[in-house]
């Protein structure tokens, strides 16, 4: 119940996810920790053993990436050091979304030359090669996003490959993860098959390429034995897992099991923790995951990026769905499952929008009445068809219709919330500071929506769940107080 003033690079599209240099090796070294579980003191870094420093910039999809990335390094006997001056070349996994994320990717590569000068660029902004080298021409390799091969390759040319130490080089079955360790993002497929006009996914991450669901299904049961309490379901289109495969039939232990979204959730709803699906497109089979939602199988919680309400805006985009057909499916899945929480994102000021366009946007709104909504002023982007339509919206003007859409969701969202009030939920313990414990409910999922803050002296960590009372609530977060099991 909560909206914000969204930028795209925190939206559906490349929610935030930047990890700076010195995060990568304290995980790391917290996860070593634990695989090693002895009294004894572990010595992670070898001084020996080959040092490579990384950053991680943009979208969770990006995140995963990285992770993938640092667990192959650290399987080969690699260190990850969070100093310029330790390392013997720096890998940045950038992002390419729009101008500001490309500015924010180039700014970091200059700087890892600076300090460094022995920097492998990798990530979607590695889709413009020449880009890069023509700003940045010291470099020693470029790769596009989910280029795994080819990154570990290049680090093998310019570090010499160490040797495996068996007590050094300890991994989790789960690999190396950038999230604590109570949630993770678990990546169902690359790429997207949608040609929307205002985006440029597809022309760096290719086409949607679903991951098998045996390997998907077998990588959240290390997760949850490795103590992750939290899974996040990760694609650039969640509800077309799948159809690239013609939705075909895998198995896991055995069990046959088909490479489709409600089969996946299904069977990630058996592993016994919280399931939130981000990313989903508002195709007709999403109607059959509401009921698994009111089964309490997975979160009774959606991500869906609507962008728009008028059908000629969203047909310029190349955005399924009508403000009519929208409407009608919300209200049968909250038919179904009353507590269906729904987070969605939007473009003011879309080329060519006008201000009865617009006004039907606000109406949506108020009659939809969604939960999570942030909104951004449409920006061009290098490469996005939408750049070449005509009528653009002056930035006045959208800077005022951003305020108006956030006023009327501002509305929205703290009636909703008051409602919440005396109410009881179950929450998951983010942190635990001076203040007090910092959570999140099942409509909260992390980094983007809201929290429940508890002021209670009781001893929690992160990764608790407790049951709590809502006694205070304003538009973007609650307040509660402990409630016996």
């Amino acid at each position: 119940m909560t909206v914000e003033q969204f930028d795209p690079s925190t939206s559906n599209s490349a929610q935030s996810q930047t990890t700076t240099l010195d995060i990568p090796s304290k995980m790391i070294e917290e996860q070593h920790n634990e695989v090693v579980n002895s009294d004894k003191e572990s010595t992670l870094v070898s001084e020996k053993a080959a040092k490579v420093g990384f950053v991680s910039l943009g979208c969770p999809k990006n995140l995963v990436d990285s992770e993938r990335i640092l667990t192959q390094l650290r399987t080969e006997g690699y260190d990850v050091v969070n100093s310029y001056d330790d390392a013997e070349m720096v890998i940045v996994n950038t992002c390419g979304f729009i101008d500001s994320a490309v500015q924010e990717s180039l700014d970091t590569i200059g700087e890892a030359l600076s300090e460094n000068g022995k920097v492998l660029v990798t990530g979607c902004l590695g889709a413009k090669k020449d880009e890069i080298i023509e700003l940045h021409p010291n470099v020693l390799g470029v790769t596009g996003p989910h280029a795994y091969d080819e990154v570990l390759a290049q680090v093998h040319e310019h570090v010499a490959k160490p040797e495996h130490n068996p007590l050094i080089d300890l991994v989790p079955d789960h690999g190396v993860k950038l999230t604590p360790k109570h949630y993770a993002y678990l990546k169902i497929s690359e790429g997207c098959n949608h040609r929307c006009t205002f985006c440029i996914i597809p022309s760096m991450r290719g086409d949607l390429d679903s991951r098998p669901v045996g390997d998907v299904i077998g990588e959240a049961k290390r997760l949850v034995n490795a103590g992750v309490k939290e899974l996040l379901v990760i694609s650039q289109d969640t509800s077309a897992y799948g159809v690239d495969v013609k939705h075909k039939l895998d198995f896991y232990e055995g069990m046959p099991v088909k490479t489709h979204m409600q089969q996946l959730c299904e069977e990630l709803g058996k592993q016994g923790v919280w399931v939130r699906l981000h990313y989903v497109y508002p195709y007709p089979h999403v109607d059959k995951i509401i009921p698994l939602m009111a089964e309490g199988k997975i979160l009774p919680y959606l991500d869906i990026p609507f962008q728009h309400a008028n059908k000629r805006i969203l047909k310029l985009m190349k955005r399924p769905g009508s403000s009519e057909r929208v409407l009608e499916r919300i209200a049968k899945w909250r038919e179904v499952c009353p507590e269906l929480v729904i987070r969605s994102t939007f473009i003011v000021g879309f080329p060519g929008e006008t201000e009865e366009e617009f006004q039907e946007l606000l109406d949506f709104l108020v009659e939809a009445q969604l939960d999570r909504v942030g909104c951004f002023k449409y920006s061009p982007v290098e490469g996005a068809t939408a750049n070449d339509l005509p009528d653009h919206v002056s930035d006045e003007v959208m800077e005022k219709r951003l305020q108006r859409f956030m006023e009327v969701q501002a509305k929205i969202s703290a009636d909703k919330l008051q409602a919440r009030i005396g109410q009881e939920y179950l929450i998951l313990v983010d942190e635990v500071n001076d203040l007090g414990i910092v959570g999140r409910s099942y409509m909260d999922a992390p980094e983007v929506d809201g929290k429940v803050y508890l002021s209670d002296d009781f001893d929690a960590k992160p990764g608790d769940q407790l049951w709590v009372q809502i006694i205070h609530a304003d538009e973007h977060d609650v307040w509660g107080v402990r409630v016996e099991d």
